[in-house]
């Protein structure tokens, strides 16, 4: 495991599987060219900071080197948290070369899309160019007369994908290494950020014409129920981070944009807000109002909404006078008319609303 100094919850910085990965490679080529493993080995991370890894495992025999590290995400962790990031390496008969392979617990790649080889291991271009880069630093003069083979293995690995999004990229059999810089920041969420933006590639790359944003799980099922024509990677689940998701889509040439949300959600993309986490900002409940107002719901009910503090308050108020499907399709057709001005003439928004049960409320713009 890393060994960052201590610092108050919430604001430790951890380190990523590529940084994971990167120093397990480094200590096992250590190990192949001392007869020993170290105890701990310093790595040089992505961003080019030097960082001190202890190593939790290892042995040389054979003319194999194994080492271990284990992931410690910091105050952000996530499934990879405590991951054992596995490296075995051994020589190669080919000069100046480093093979990088995949093993138990590391994803392969099923599809194109990705920039990494269909049938090859889900190591990002960043941690490998960084796995080699660390390898080289103590390596380069072996390296001269022959090469190494290095195979990433996380025990576990295969399970801990399935609470991540991977299958949707056509990511089979385990987790993937990322990072760009190799630290995790707390409670930044960069990685959830990175496979949006990577999900909207993809879609873009397999050709896909419209993307479908949801904020959640039960959102993208009840869209994917709605619109069954459209290929699983047209989907993606957005959470929060919708401006990085139309900045994805647009910067991929993809114009048909379809929004699958709920009202709180939607409340807040319709009042401008970039990223709809909710703490970030309150709902605009006199936006709400001003909705409900809109399609003839009663003054005292109005103000009743703008004296409260969340939109589904308004929207259980509409469903009791009848005026459920209308409210949320003014709510839809707000969020077009928001986001078409952040983005003019660059996309076709449409928008589904379904209730916190998966249902079917409304829908807005030509789905």
């Amino acid at each position: 495991m890393a060994m960052p100094e201590r610092k108050p919850k919430g604001t430790r910085k951890g380190y990523t599987t590529g940084a994971c990965s990167a120093a397990a490679a480094r200590a096992a080529v250590l190990g192949l060219l001392a007869g020993r493993v170290p105890d701990t080995i310093d790595c040089v991370l992505p961003n080019g900071q030097d960082v001190l890894f202890k190593v939790e495992e290892s042995f040389v025999l054979n003319g194999r080197a194994h080492a271990v590290i284990e992931k410690d995400a910091g105050d952000d962790p996530d499934c990879t948290n405590h991951a054992r990031l596995t490296a075995d390496v051994s020589w190669i008969e080919q000069p100046d070369t480093i093979v990088l392979r995949g093993g138990e617990g590391i994803g392969q790649i099923t599809r194109p899309g990705l920039g990494l080889a269909v049938g090859g291991p889900a190591i990002n271009p960043v941690p490998r160019k960084n796995i080699e880069h660390n390898i080289r630093l103590i390596a380069a003069e072996a390296l001269k007369t022959r090469g190494l083979q290095v195979t990433l293995s996380v025990p576990g690995g295969e399970e801990m994908a399935k609470k991540t999004l991977n299958y949707r990229l056509g990511i089979i059999g385990g987790i993937s290494i990322l990072g760009t810089t190799g630290i995790v920041h707390p409670y930044s969420t960069a990685a959830f950020r990175a496979s949006v933006v990577q999900g909207v590639e993809v879609a873009a790359n397999q050709g896909q014409a419209s993307v479908v944003l949801t904020t959640g799980g039960r959102t993208e099922k009840f869209v994917m129920r709605e619109l069954p024509e459209l290929d699983e990677s047209c989907f993606v689940q957005m959470g929060d981070f919708l401006t990085p998701a139309l900045d994805a889509a647009d910067r991929c040439g993809i114009q048909n944009i379809i929004i699958g949300g709920m009202v709180g959600k939607l409340t807040k993309m319709a009042q401008g807000e970039t990223i709809t986490h909710a703490g970030r900002a309150p709902v605009d409940v006199e936006l709400v109002a001003d909705i409900a107002r809109s399609i003839g719901a009663p003054a005292e009910v109005c103000d009743a909404i703008a004296a409260q503090e969340t939109a589904r308050y308004a929207s259980e108020c509409m469903a009791e006078l009848g005026l459920e499907h209308a409210f949320h399709v003014e709510l839809a057709k707000r969020v077009i008319a928001t986001l078409e001005s952040r983005y003019p003439g660059r996309f076709h928004i449409s928008v589904l609303v379904c209730d916190f049960d998966g249902n079917k409320l409304a829908e807005a713009g030509r789905i």
